[in-house]
């Protein structure tokens, strides 16, 4: 329904025209309920002025609730079921994939995206159509922690205003921020000034931010449609789930969803602005992106917002939802649904219906008391895929470990089942989820023997639970206990664990313990193309002194894939093994070129240098190292026996 206006000021529509400039803004992590424009307690001033002159939908939801599905549904205008991801990690878009950003570069506008997160790093397909595909990331982790998983708001701003400044005709421009995302650190004022809840802290320090790029639009000499939404929310404890993946409730699955104009010489549009309650979906973004510059050719599985727009109200579409991060790496029930008007039906072992008009919290499942209606559900979720997804690729363990850093699930691929039963039901199961977030705080804390404790009760309780094993092995062997680091991840195997970082990380242990043969004989038969089998099974072969297979599975991965630095620098350190002193050096710089933040390459040169008599030039590798890791001892133990302290 349409605001009332001050009398001589028409309500806010969007005319087609195909001379503007398109600006889309996904913020990660934002509940709907955080705007100050949507009732929230966060300080939102500048999304707020584009909501009293845009249109505000109050209903929007996203078809998933971790961010690179989420983001691809958005760009591409197709239900997850169709653009093929599913989860963070172990998907890509294809390449071919038709986006918003190649349906506009058709016409002719300039492409340009700039994002905050690791999630969205080129690695994982969402390319197509741009220009420019800025995903620079900046901000490091904790000591020990994969660098590069995020940056900040204002420097995503900033690469993109300096974009938009280098342009002379229209352009498209998607902006992505991912500051509210945990752990919410909101810097300067805004954390003292929500010290009591630092995730609207972060919303406040993000609208500050996004201002200049808002600001910049009314001095362009054409208007600019602005489209922004979040990619999901944030659960903040709701439903027993901290943060977000597991469950697709309202506090993670509805989202914020601003249209607004800016024309030339106004910060915002001057006319009234409107707030919808018709559902919204992020399906619809894209066709009405495309029909905003006057293209009503069909664009995605979801339907133009510009008719609902200038009505005030719209249709009452379905929309498919999904959580699958649980599935397809712990093998845990899939999550489906289906949201029709204000009824929302979950699919899961233990069903679950509510009426969200009465019901908006989902305190009470409507199942058994609403029959009929439940079957109606059933059967319009049914018009959409709900086929099991594929299984998820191998990860590199660096894509693993940067996307855990984040607090996402991360690992490798669980079996799919074809029944489930409601003991595989997350609502069953979110306090594995909950013992694992205590269990990983507990070691990010140094408390290795209560993170070790509450591992070994997970393991008991679900023993099937990948992360479990892995972080207890990991525990173990930090504390100089390697024989049980080795049993854990044996007796993993055994319980029918079938991720493959298990197998890879059991051979890796046993090389290094003294059992080269041993990881040999677990990993020749099943490191495929895996690139981290690939690794372990040739420092194996290095360690049992088989230098020639070590070096012959190296070059096998290199073969795959020329860029990657690590196999370089394994093969290097093979070949210096076995005696084979130039070929190392020429393997290690390569390494070196490669990436050259691989503390690692710069220590084995630096080996190379001085077993060469280059004393100093091995000096300078090794204080790179240091540089680049402070916790490298080999290095460090390098420099002290040449003297240098």
């Amino acid at each position: 329904m349409g605001s009332c206006g001050v009398l001589g000021r028409r309500s806010f529509s969007i005319t087609p025209n195909p001379d503007r400039n398109v600006l889309l803004v996904t913020i990660d992590t934002l509940r709907a309920d955080a705007l100050g424009s949507y009732g929230g307690r966060a300080v939102t001033p500048n999304l707020d002025a584009l909501a009293a002159h845009g249109a505000r939908f109050t209903f929007a939801h996203a078809h998933a609730v971790v961010t690179l599905v989420s983001h691809a549904s958005i760009l591409t205008g197709k239900y997850p079921y169709e653009h093929g991801i599913r989860d963070n990690t172990g998907y890509r878009l294809r390449p071919n994939e038709t986006t918003v950003a190649t349906r506009l570069k058709s016409q002719g506008f300039a492409t340009g995206a700039f994002v905050g997160g690791f999630p969205l790093d080129r690695r994982f397909g969402l390319t197509p159509g741009f220009d420019v595909y800025d995903d620079r990331m900046t901000k490091a982790g904790a000591p020990g922690e994969p660098a590069e998983r995020e940056r900040p708001a204002d420097a995503v701003v900033k690469s993109a205003l300096d974009w938009m400044g280098a342009q002379s005709g229209k352009w498209f421009a998607w902006v992505h921020v991912y500051d509210p995302h945990e752990p919410y650190q909101p810097p300067g004022e805004f954390a003292s000034r929500f010290a009591a809840d630092p995730y609207l802290g972060e919303v406040s320090w993000t609208d500050s931010a996004l201002g200049p790029l808002f600001e910049r639009l009314a001095t362009l000499s054409r208007p600019t449609l602005v489209v922004v939404t979040g990619d999901h929310g944030e659960s903040l404890g709701e439903h027993g789930e901290r943060t977000h993946s597991l469950f697709a409730y309202e506090p993670t699955l509805r989202v914020p969803l601003i249209v607004a104009e800016v024309t030339p010489g106004h910060a915002e549009s001057k006319r009234n602005g409107r707030t919808i309650d018709s559902p919204a979906r992020h399906v619809d973004l894209l066709p009405t992106i495309v029909a905003s510059t006057g293209d009503t050719t069909a664009a995605g599985s979801g339907a133009s917002l510009l008719d609902a727009i200038a009505a005030g109200r719209g249709p009452e579409r379905p929309s498919y939802f999904e959580a699958m991060s649980a599935a397809v790496t712990r093998g845990w029930a899939p999550l489906r649904g289906v949201l029709v008007g204000r009824d929302k039906y979950i699919d899961l072992p233990i069903v679950e219906l509510y009426d969200l008009s009465a019901d908006p919290k989902e305190a009470a499942n409507v199942i058994n008391a609403r029959t009929d209606r439940a079957r109606v559900m059933v059967e319009t979720l049914k018009q959409f895929n709900v086929a099991p997804p594929a299984r998820a690729q191998t990860e590199t363990s660096d894509t693993i470990e940067r996307l855990r850093s984040l607090g996402y699930i991360g690992g490798g691929s669980a079996a799919l089942h074809e029944k489930y039963t409601d003991a595989d039901d997350p609502k069953r199961l979110v306090e594995i989820e909950q013992m694992l977030t205590r269990a990983n705080d507990a070691l990010r804390a140094g408390r290795a023997q209560e993170a070790a404790d509450t591992y070994r009760a997970i393991i008991d309780k679900r023993p099937d639970t990948e992360d479990a094993y892995r972080k207890l092995a990991l525990v173990y062997w930090r504390g100089g206990r390697p024989a049980d680091a080795i049993a854990t991840l044996e007796l993993a195997l055994r319980n029918g664990v079938t991720q493959s970082e298990v197998r890879i990380r059991l051979g890796q242990y046993l090389a290094e313990a003294g059992q080269p043969i041993k990881a040999i004989d677990l990993l020749k038969d099943t490191a495929g193309s895996d690139p981290d089998a690939l690794i372990a099974l040739g420092n194996a072969y290095t360690t049992a002194g088989r230098f020639a297979e070590g070096a012959a599975t190296f070059r096998r991965l290199i073969a795959a894939d020329p860029s990657n630095a690590l196999a370089f620098e394994n093969l290097g350190m093979a070949q210096f093994q076995a005696k084979d002193v130039k070929g190392a050096e020429a393997s290690l710089r390569q390494a070196i070129a490669l990436d050259p933040a691989l503390a690692g390459a710069y220590t084995a040169l630096g080996v190379v240098l001085a077993t060469t008599n280059r004393t100093p030039e091995a000096i300078d590798a090794w204080k790179r190292a240091l540089v680049l890791d402070p916790s490298d001892t080999n290095a460090a133990d390098n420099l002290k026996r040449v003297g240098v302290r």
